[in-house]
């Protein structure tokens, strides 16, 4: 009933948004006299921001076309590597890159928001490696027929795509993703598997929830388990592929984002309606980019969603050594040489401040001259990963890690 509600608001809000885009076009044309009054271009930026707001949106691209280092333009070339019905394995190349680049696994949250939220992460570290990014599927897309997604399966992926990109492979994981990283890094360790990476970033990441709980946090464990499946798990509709599907929908994900920080959210279209009144289109434009990566969402799987809610939030279990991966309880001390960089924002308040740091203390078999912290001053949760502060004092950082821990390709084929 509840993804059926949201269907038919969806297809209200739709045709809502068309009516008012074409009529923001017409109150903007300046062959109508109603252009030039007073109120014309003031009704006309108040339509077009709703517009905005309302309109349904698909799936982003990444849109990487090239890229420049050292002052020279290349071609970005976007291909997918590895179909799966759960997601597919992404690479970006460009002939710029040295004969050895270092091969970057950027594992993408399944949090509700597709893998493009991460176009600025993975734009930024095709300048010197050769990435690769997990794709999650929407969930409502997948059939039945393709089965169940959980934990277990979110860490035989990651190990999967790993195994195909080869030895000496590094691993960057972004907010919730840290913990399924993290926890098939010990797999492939105590197994001593070739194909484990070299080393494992973790930014912003809930590898122990109890340091310094966020609001975020504090929602997971107000209710029990059994309440998030009856009020949050909802059926796909006959509409799509996955129907039938128990799912954790975006849009519920999208709604306790934006409430969060209402007020900011607000002011932004506020000052969106403001530039398009006074003409201003480019920082118009820029908020508008922003809002279509991030109100463009998709569901996640209930098992998964279930199994984080219960393991990461409630129960804690990878830092209490309770996490279990195919019925075997997993090791944390089997991280033996991965190198460790955790990375956090000072203004993150979806994780605190300490819980992606516990990473490191975890893995007590790793010598401390194989791990790092840096805390990024003045930035927040999205920061981490995206914007100029990224780009210019966090990227650096992970470049630098990456490569005083590569090895030659000698090295990584004995």
């Amino acid at each position: 009933m509840l993804y059926n509600l949201y269907e038919l608001q969806r297809t209200m809000l739709g045709g809502a948004a068309a009516w008012a885009s074409v009529s923001a076009e017409m109150l903007s044309n300046p062959a109508l006299p109603v252009g030039y009054l007073g109120f014309g271009p003031v009704l006309a930026s108040a339509l077009e921001v709703f517009a905005h707001a309302a309109a349904p949106r698909g799936k982003p691209a990444f849109d990487i076309e090239t890229v420049t280092v050292d002052g020279k333009v290349h071609p970005v070339t976007e291909s997918i590597v590895l179909h799966r019905p759960f997601g597919n394995l992404l690479r970006f190349n460009h002939p710029g890159l040295a004969e050895h680049a270092p091969k970057l696994l950027i594992v993408a949250p399944m949090s509700g928001h597709y893998a493009t939220l991460l176009r600025g992460t993975v734009a930024r570290m095709i300048e010197r490696c050769e990435v690769y990014i997990t794709d999650w599927a929407d969930a409502k897309l997948v059939p039945t027929s393709a089965g169940e997604f959980d934990l277990d399966d979110y860490i035989d992926y990651v190990i999967g795509f790993l195994e195909h990109i080869g030895p000496g492979t590094h691993m960057l994981a972004v907010c919730q993703p840290s913990v399924p990283a993290y926890a098939a890094t010990a797999v492939m360790g105590a197994r001593e598997h070739p194909c484990r990476p070299a080393t494992l970033t973790m930014m912003g990441g809930p590898i122990d929830t109890r340091e310094a709980p966020t609001s975020v946090n504090d929602v997971a464990i107000q209710q029990p388990l059994a309440w998030f499946e009856h009020n949050v798990i909802a059926t796909v509709p006959l509409a799509y592929p996955g129907a039938g599907r128990k799912v954790y929908p975006g849009f519920l994900q999208l709604t306790g984002f934006m409430a969060m920080n209402l007020n900011a959210h607000m002011m932004s279209h506020y000052a969106m309606f403001k530039h398009l009144v006074e003409g201003d289109g480019d920082s118009a434009d820029a908020t508008k980019a922003f809002y279509d990566e991030y109100r463009s969402v998709c569901d996640m799987t209930a098992e998964f969603y279930l199994q984080t809610v219960e393991h990461v939030f409630q129960k804690h279990s990878l830092p209490k050594g309770e996490f279990v991966h195919r019925g075997e309880v997993i090791d944390l001390s089997g991280i033996r040489d991965t190198a460790l960089l955790a990375i956090e924002g000072e203004r993150d308040d979806i994780s605190g401040i300490g819980q992606t740091r516990a990473a490191l203390h975890l893995a007590s078999h790793l010598p401390d001259s194989r791990k790092k912290y840096f805390l990024a001053a003045e930035v927040g949760h999205y920061g981490i990963f995206n914007g100029s502060k990224w780009r210019k004092r966090i990227a650096p950082v992970l470049e630098e890690w990456i490569y005083t821990h590569s090895r030659k390709p000698a090295e990584v084929a004995a």
